[in-house]
């Protein structure tokens, strides 16, 4: 019978249905010092936690769990602390009765709670709502065909809002008068790339074609798998490298999301190239540059590995940015996602815009400046030298080297 307790306890969780569970009635001689325990899920910082709340008497203590370790202390506390419990759903309220030999009866009544409080303050509203089925996230596991987003793909559902509401802003610099061409590099598994087709073309109702590209031959073709079954026309997954595609003359919009190291500044040209209208750009792994910083006067950091390599891989995002500003672009450095999920958090978003003649030599000027300081020669301006050099004047040949 503590199978059955396993199975359900695993379900409320893993569906998310759970709206409050209460532990009573201590084993006897148990010295846990608290005479129940309550456990709720609250939503902090976007990220689902399952919070659970020691009564001690007068007192009480709290401890946030992600789902996985909640699962597993409910059943550590029913196995060796407490005889009973009620969990409550929406659907139904379920009483756990645990018999001195350690049998569970599981009795089934109707519910008494309708709706969990997800927030201390307010729930989170979403472009992407939750309760309503999306058919990419149904099929990619992130929600059930009911529209409930399952307990562990929580923090990939609020990574792809997050991305969306991203998309969202850049909407207004893409042309609306045409097809708009979109090429994703390195897509992946794609949840991100279905998310953007999905918003532009079935939120937005945008006229849009977008190509996402990937080295893995199996990823690409279970991509193109599920675009067939969804019925995406538009929507086309191809075996390939950054650095060689060209199938395309002239693209709107390029999103590349954790390139590798060098991968990055290849999307970044080619989107140059394009004189792409919007460049989405999640870095990773910038090794480009960690052996070329050297600087005496920031020897007492940079003498540290972590933290030269961590200087190293911000500095690279700020040479890029500052490289497509003077391209004319409008760049901005924006968090992605929160670091206590990943530390590749940084996004490169960039629109095409016009500076004008002095603020292109300051920015010509910054650039030089800390290119020296930092004794760096950054792979994305060699990649560009035609590029940039019409935009050095006479007076600024003689303080640049490109």
């Amino acid at each position: 019978m503590m199978d059955t307790l396993a199975k359900l306890t695993g379900k409320v969780l893993e569906d998310r249905l759970l709206i409050q569970a209460t532990l009573s009635k201590l084993r006897k001689n148990d010295s846990s010092g608290y005479s129940k325990v309550t456990v709720k899920p609250i939503e902090l910082k976007g990220t689902l936690v399952y919070q659970f709340i020691y009564h001690y008497g007068k007192k009480v203590t709290h401890e946030n769990l992600a789902p996985a370790d909640t699962e597993k202390k409910l059943l550590q506390l029913l196995s060796e602390t407490f005889r009973q419990a009620l969990y409550q759903t929406a659907e139904a309220d379920y009483q756990v009765l645990i018999s001195k030999k350690n049998k569970a009866a599981i009795l089934k009544k109707p519910a008494t709670k309708q709706k969990a409080e997800l927030s201390h303050n307010r729930k989170k509203h979403y472009l992407l709502e939750e309760g309503k089925a999306i058919p990419f996230l149904v099929e990619l596991g992130v929600m059930t065909k009911e529209g409930k987003v399952l307990a562990k793909k929580y923090d990939k559902f609020r990574q792809i809002n997050r991305f969306v509401e991203m998309i969202a802003d850049i909407v207004p610099h893409l042309p609306q008068e045409k097809t708009i061409r979109v090429v994703d590099f390195g897509c992946g598994k794609s949840y991100l790339t279905f998310a953007l087709y999905y918003y532009l073309k079935e939120v937005k109702g945008l006229d849009i074609e977008v190509t996402g590209l990937d080295l893995k031959e199996d990823v690409i073709r279970h991509c193109s798998s599920l675009a067939m079954k969804l019925g995406c026309d538009g929507l086309r997954f191809l075996v390939g490298d950054i650095a060689q595609y060209d199938e395309l003359e002239q693209v709107d919009m390029v999103v590349t999301l954790h390139a590798c190291d060098t991968a990055t500044d290849a999307a970044l040209e080619k989107a140059v190239r394009w004189n792409a209208s919007v460049i989405l750009s999640v870095p990773c792994c910038q090794h480009e540059l960690m052996p070329q910083v050297k600087n005496d006067i920031l020897r007492p950091m940079l003498a540290h590995g972590i933290i030269k390599e961590r200087f190293a891989s911000l500095a690279t995002d700020a040479v890029r940015a500052r490289i497509l500003d003077i391209l004319d672009y409008k760049t901005q450095l924006i968090e992605f996602i929160d670091m206590e999920h990943t530390p590749k958090n940084v996004l490169i978003r960039a629109v095409k815009g016009k500076n004008s003649r002095s603020d292109r030599k300051r920015l010509i000027r910054e650039y030089v400046e800390f290119k020296r300081f930092l004794h760096i020669d950054p792979y994305l301006e060699r990649a560009l030298r035609d590029k940039l050099e019409p935009y050095w004047n006479t007076e600024d040949k003689g303080t640049v080297t490109v």
